[in-house]
Order: structure tokens, then C-alpha cells, then sequence
């Protein structure tokens, strides 16, 4: 398989390169000091289902990696092809291309370290994906936890929602089409598990807000206990957005028209968001959560916003701490970017959405919960139990039917190659801008003007003690108008680099002083949990002078009211934000934003991303392609694969 080399020795050289990371090569010399005569094969198939990890692949898939050897590996962008820029490091299409199919397969069938099942192997090997064991653990756990939520012979009796589904969607009554949001709400509240997928603006807030409200007063009208209720999202950020959203949108629901005691139902809506670590008691040093099956979660109702955001390893945790007889409600757009760590869990349940394959004992039962016909394009009598328990909302009340960005991300999630075709002229919603080099006028320009409005307003003379929150708040919400979002993190088109070029632009434009680190104005990203501060991985602030020292000012917590003053003393995990990557940008909007890509193409460049980074903005989106439109032509056409068994063990067709 590999010549005279021996595979640790290429495993060491990928390691030094930066193609594989160290906790991939410590693998496979464990296996190797544990095992005497182990098959070269064997090794090197360990360290590469190590790495997948790392790339959000849950195992590792092994005719996808002899089909592209480059694919497996973090290699440049150019080299991808399986050249290499390091002529004594032998290319990933050398090391494979001595392998087939059939024969690496039989490497693996070494029972003391690959195994198809439970056991204690370091490996598990399920047909042609090959998993770590702990990974093949978390998958058979949400498999199991999600299949087990189907099983539930007691489909409630649909007499008792209609006339309340009826009075909370009274203002949709009549309007002509399928009312997906009605549809969506009656099916959470026919089983234990419910997935609603919708972009951004389609009502996935509300029509969960009304479902709550829908339980609440069928339970209080039967005479039953209230059923407890929790709220939750992967982030600070999305939870706090959650918040808000929930807060603004309950006083205008008509509850006095679903139940004889609105008091008691508003009573029984959770008033606080709080991030999945929280809800489950998950500590920064690891161990077991404080919720799990042997205790669990206090909860008759679970609804997780923003799911596309939950990977794997969370999800099984879920699962295992809600206990059997709740219901779990996941709300997320499958479109947008899958979580950082390893799996798609949002996108493997919605893979089947868009067609419905609703069969037709759940037909009739909306019909007669709703009122509601199905399309005939959503029936299929072979329609599987989880096809029952996923809705995709489909109209958005965010974007006009002739706005730019919602045009523009149609034709993104389309995969359309002329995606840009009639949208870029800069007169409407998309500004399409092409510099040759990042400090160019091209970027700088809508990049000043984004963020002078907040700069100038923090950097005002403070106001007096009794109204530094509301002021904190106006600078806040000022600069949460405008982001500038890149695709990498490292270049000069990344997140470092713009960050280092934006302060200049700002230094020379007189919005910011020169030679203060924590100077008025300067924002900062949270980049890991900080339990003691109450402040979560991806929370934004802005620096502040109260008294003449400096102090970050963050949004509310979830469920709170004032801001959050922090010492920059005391933050050491923070960094200038002024540019954000896509994947941190995910669960909040702006009025504008400025995309920056990469020149050239990349892996990296993907339809989620662009579609994510696009749909951030409620009215505006800057493009700045420094590479002309080949890049973001390529990215339309390249979707997320990633490697797991989710979908296998779900759909059983």
C-alpha cells in the first residue's frame, strides 16, 4: 500500500504538514502498540475516521475516500487534487491507490479492534462507514431516542385542538393555499417528537409560540396538570434572540379565545431561554451532565430553536436526559450551515421534508384537527413514521416576493448557477463589489459606513449612572445593524485579517483612537463558554468608557432585562469582532451585511454558507468577491456531504 514507507512514518509526515491533526496520529500508534502485526490498512483507516471528526463527519466513509483520496484530509485547497506542495510527503492518492474496496475491508476485519456492535473495540465498523466506537455510541443513541418518540400508539383525539387552532389562526383563515404553519402546529401536538424546517422569516417562532399556548389550554380545559414547559438553543445568541422573539409575540395572541383563564395560560409559558449547556448542566471540565436517564430533565415539553446548530454528541445527551413521555419540538432552517462538531443531525431528519410523504391515517387527521387538505404532492401511502413528524414551512413574511436577498437565496438553495444573474446591480438589496486586494475602496466603503453610526455613539460623552443601560442598549442595538461576515478565518480575506484592515479603516476615518486596546467601540466575541461570567461562546459586546475606565457592555441574558457590564480584566477569551465568520454569525440577523470571500475556489466555499451568510441580512447584502464570480459560482453548485449512518438508521425503506 505504501512502498518502502512505513504508514506511522506518513501519518507522523501528514501530521507535520498540517493534513491531519495530532490526535489522529496518537490513535493509530495506540492501536499499533496494542496490537502486534496489525494490517498497515487498518491503521491508517483509524487515524483518517479520527480526523473526519474534526470536519464534521461522524465516521468515515471508505468508497468516498478511495474515490477522492484529497477529500479526507485538511489539505490546502490546491493540493486537494492529490498533488503536494511538499515533494517528500507521499500524497493521499499514492497511499490509497494501492488499496480497493474489498481489500481494505478485509484489513479491517481484526475483531480485537474493529467491531460491528456493541462491545469495547476502539473501532466499529457498520457496512462501508467506519466509526469511532463513541461516535457509533452517540448515533445509536439518537437513533434509538428519536424512533422511540414514533412509538406512540395514543394519537390524541383532534376535537379538542380544532377550535383552539382555529381561534390562534384566525388571521390566516381564508387566505387561500396550504397554511403550513397551521399544519405544522397541529402535528407537534399529535406526537413526541416534531420537526419544524422553514427559512428564515416562514414563522417557526411563532407557530411554536401558538403550539405552546395550544397545550397549555387543551391541558388546563381537561383538567389536567400544566404541562412543564422548557425553551432552549445551541448558543447564548440564539437564545437570547429566542427570547426576545417570544416575549414581543405572546400579549398579541388571542388567548382569552382559547381559554376561559388567559392568565393561567401565560402563566404557563417558560419566561427564560437557556442554552443547551445550561438546560442539561453541562460544566466546562467535562463529566457527566447533571441531567441525564438517571435523573431526568423536569420537563413535559422541550423546544430547541435553531437545531441546524446541534451536532451530534449534544443531540444523544438530549435525548437521553428528556425523559420518555415528553414531547421534543426541533426548530431550524436545514438549509443553513450543519453544527462546527461532527454530525447534521437537523438535515438528516429534514432530508425528506420537502416532499412530505405524509400517509393517510396522519391526513385525515389533520384534516379534521385543521381543516386542512394536503396537496396531492405530499401524499404517500408508504409514508414512513417520522415522515409524520417533520413540516417544512415554506412562505417567508421576511423577504418581499421581489426582494434581492430573498431572491438571491432562493436561487442559492436552488443551486442555480446564474444565482447572481439580476440581483447584483447594487441599486436594490445586493451590492456585488470585486477588489483586487483587501484594503481597496471597494471594501472599505460600505465597511466605514456600516459601523459609523455605532462608533460615534460610543464613543459620545457618557450619560449620567441612571441612564448608562439604555444608552449601552442604543449602542447595542445600533450595532447589531450591520456585520461583516467572512467565509475562512485565516488570510487577509479571513476574520483575522479584515479585523486588523477594519481598524485601520476606522483609525484613519477618526471613529477610533489610536494605540488603546480597549478603547469606546471596540467589539468583542466571546470564544468559549464562561460559566463564572455567565457569558456563552459567540456572545458579542462593545467597549464601553463608563467613568473613564472601560468596561464591555453585553445584551441581556436570556430571560433578563439589563445589560451586562464586564471588565475587560476579566475576559480572557474575547477577541475583536468587527469581522465574524458564517458559522458564527448563525442565529442572528442584521439589517445589512457584507460577505467576504476568498479569491478563487475552495472547499470551503459551500452552498450553506453562502445561503446562511445571505440570509443573516433582513435588507442588504454586500458581496465582496475578490476572486470574480468563479468562487461563488463554484460554491452554488458545491453542497455539505457529510459522512454518518443518521439516515440509515432513521429511513428504513
Amino acid at each position: 500500500m505504501t512502498e518502502p514507507r512505513d504508514i506511522l512514518n506518513v501519518l507522523q509526515a501528514w501530521r507535520d504538514a498540517g493534513w491531519i491533526r495530532s490526535v489522529d496520529l496518537a490513535l493509530a500508534r495506540f492501536i499499533h502498540g496494542q496490537r502486534a502485526g496489525v494490517d498497515e490498512a487498518l491503521l491508517l483507516a483509524a487515524a483518517l475516521a479520527s480526523h473526519q471528526l474534526g470536519r464534521g463527519h461522524v465516521c468515515l466513509d471508505l468508497p468516498a475516500a478511495l474515490a477522492d483520496p484529497g477529500s479526507v484530509l485538511s489539505l490546502p485547497p490546491q493540493d486537494r487534487a492529490g498533488t503536494t506542495a511538499e515533494a517528500d510527503i507521499p500524497a493521499p492518492a499514492t497511499v490509497l491507490g494501492g488499496l480497493d474496496l474489498a481489500g481494505w475491508q478485509r484489513a479491517l476485519d481484526d475483531p480485537a479492534v474493529v467491531g460491528d456492535g456493541p462491545g469495547s473495540t476502539p473501532l466499529v465498523r457498520v457496512g462501508h462507514r467506519l466509526y469511532l466506537r463513541r461516535y457509533w455510541q452517540y448515533e445509536q443513541q439518537v437513533i434509538d431516542g428519536l424512533t422511540d418518540r414514533l412509538r406512540d400508539p395514543a394519537t390524541p383525539s383532534p376535537a379538542p385542538l380544532r377550535p383552539r387552532i382555529d381561534a390562534l389562526f384566525a388571521e390566516t383563515a381564508g387566505a387561500g393555499g396550504t397554511d403550513w404553519q397551521r399544519i405544522a402546529c397541529a402535528l407537534a401536538a399529535r406526537g413526541r417528537l416534531a420537526v419544524i424546517t422553514g427559512g428564515p422569516g416562514t414563522g417557526k417562532t411563532t407557530t411554536v409560540l401558538k403550539l405552546l399556548v395550544l397545550l397549555q389550554a387543551t391541558a388546563h380545559a381537561q383538567g389536567e396538570p400544566a404541562p412543564r414547559m422548557g425553551l432552549a438553543a445551541p448558543t447564548g445568541k440564539a437564545a437570547a434572540r429566542l427570547d426576545e422573539s417570544i416575549r414581543g409575540r405572546l400579549e398579541a395572541l388571542p388567548l382569552a379565545e382559547v381559554s376561559d383563564d388567559p392568565g393561567v395560560i401565560q402563566a404557563g409559558i417558560p419566561s427564560r431561554v437557556q442554552t443547551l449547556h445550561r438546560l442539561l448542566g453541562l460544566t466546562a471540565g467535562g463529566g457527566r451532565p447533571r441531567y441525564h436517564p438517571d435523573r431526568p430533565l423536569p420537563l413535559d415539553v422541550l423546544v430547541v430553536d435553531e437545531a441546524s446548530m446541534v451536532d451530534l454528541r449534544m443531540m444523544a445527551a438530549l435525548l437521553a436526559a428528556l425523559p420518555a413521555s415528553a414531547r421534543l419540538v426541533l426548530l431550524g432552517d436545514r438549509d443553513q450551515l450543519a453544527s462546527v462538531e461532527a454530525g447534521a443531525v437537523l438535515g438528516e431528519l429534514c432530508a425528506r421534508a420537502e416532499a412530505g410523504h405524509y400517509n393517510d391515517a396522519t391526513c385525515q387527521w389533520l384534516a379534521l384537527a385543521t381543516g386542512e387538505a394536503l396537496p396531492a404532492e405530499q401524499l404517500d401511502p408508504r409514508g414512513e413514521p417520522l415522515d409524520q413528524a417533520v413540516v417544512m414551512l415554506r412562505d417567508s413574511h421576511r423577504f418581499a416576493g421581489d426582494s434581492d436577498v430573498g431572491r438571491l437565496a432562493r436561487a442559492i438553495n436552488d443551486g442555480r448557477a446564474d444565482a447572481l444573474d439580476g440581483v447584483a446591480g447594487g441599486e436594490g438589496g445586493i451590492d456585488t463589489r470585486y477588489p483586487e486586494t483587501p484594503d481597496t475602496a471597494a471594501l472599505r466603503e460600505p465597511v466605514v459606513a456600516g459601523y459609523r453610526t455605532y462608533l460615534e455613539q460610543a464613543a459620545a460623552a457618557p450619560p449620567t449612572a441612571a441612564e448608562r443601560d439604555r444608552w449601552a442598549g442604543r449602542v447595542l442595538a445600533e450595532h447589531r445593524r450591520f456585520q461583516v461576515l467572512a467565509a475562512v478565518r485565516h488570510g487577509p480575506w479571513g476574520v483575522l485579517g479584515l479585523n486588523e484592515q477594519i481598524e485601520a479603516w476606522l483609525m484613519r476615518a477618526g471613529l477610533i483612537p489610536a494605540g488603546s486596546v480597549w478603547y469606546p467601540g471596540r467589539p468583542v466575541m466571546m470564544t468559549r463558554n464562561d460559566y463564572a461570567l455567565g457569558l456563552m461562546n459567540g456572545d458579542v459586546g462593545v467597549t464601553l468608557s463608563v467613568d473613564g475606565r472601560p468596561r464591555v457592555a453585553f445584551p441581556p441574558a436570556a430571560g433578563g432585562a439589563t445589560v451586562r457590564w464586564v471588565s475587560p480584566l476579566r475576559l480572557g477569551s474575547a477577541e475583536t469582532v468587527y469581522a465574524m465568520t458564517v458559522h458564527k454569525s448563525q442565529g442572528s440577523e442584521f439589517d445589512a451585511v457584507a460577505l467576504v470571500l476568498p479569491p478563487g475556489d475552495s472547499p470551503l466555499l459551500t452552498r450553506e454558507l453562502l445561503y446562511t451568510g445571505v440570509t443573516r441580512a433582513r435588507q442588504r447584502v454586500t458581496l465582496v468577491l475578490p476572486g470574480g464570480r468563479r468562487g461563488f459560482d463554484a460554491a452554488v453548485r458545491r453542497r455539505i456531504r457529510r459522512a454518518t449512518g443518521l439516515s440509515a438508521g432513521l429511513w428504513r425503506e
